[in-house]
């Protein structure tokens, strides 16, 4: 059986993130064949083209740490109805300059948690824009909106609803297959 080694984004810069918490559940209920790696984007300046011929060294090694792992996942809040500008401003260094674009053909799965009901449903859409003109791999389902509650999750990113753990770790192994499927066609 393979490992296949996963990046994932914390949408969001705060240190209390909730969708920080989530991501520790993901990974606590992924199955065992999937390593993850956080691939931070608070250290990147604002992109501009005028970098493209000569890139910085935080988005150089932004860039290389994508190109290192086999899949990616967006683990993001909801900012004003899209995703927030720092994982804009991420996607953007990586899909540059034109012609190097990191997101080409990488499996890639999105989730978020928000307070609200409708957990993060609009700006995953934005975010499935985004990364279909970056034409990375986008898991279409099982779609994941997690309305977050203190009771619901610990801060070790324990999940304490039985019905919550069942549906993230069928969204986790719903992302290894996934991974997989991708992979076989498109090696990267």
């Amino acid at each position: 059986m393979s490992t296949y080694k996963v990046g994932y984004f914390i949408g969001s810069l705060s240190s209390t993130s909730i969708n920080r918490i989530l991501a520790s559940a993901l990974i606590k209920l992924a199955p065992e064949d999937l390593e993850f790696v956080e691939i931070p984007i608070r250290d990147l300046p604002l992109y501009s083209q005028d970098y493209d011929n000569n890139f910085p060294p935080e988005a150089t090694a932004f860039k290389e740490a994508i190109s290192a792992v086999d899949a990616v996942l967006f683990v993001t809040p909801e900012f004003n109805r899209s995703i927030p500008g720092a994982l804009k401003n991420a996607i953007d260094w990586a899909s540059r300059p034109w012609g190097q674009n990191s997101f080409d053909h990488i499996p890639a799965a999105m989730i978020g948690a928000s307070v609200g009901k409708l957990g993060t449903a609009v700006g995953q859409q934005s975010l499935r824009a985004v990364l279909s003109f970056c034409n990375a791999r986008q898991m279409t389902a099982p779609e994941a909106y997690i309305q977050y509650t203190p009771e619901g999750f610990g801060e070790d990113g324990t999940v304490n609803d039985a019905s919550t753990e069942k549906f993230l770790r069928k969204y986790m192994l719903e992302f290894r297959n996934h991974i997989h499927r991708v992979l076989t066609v498109l090696p990267r």
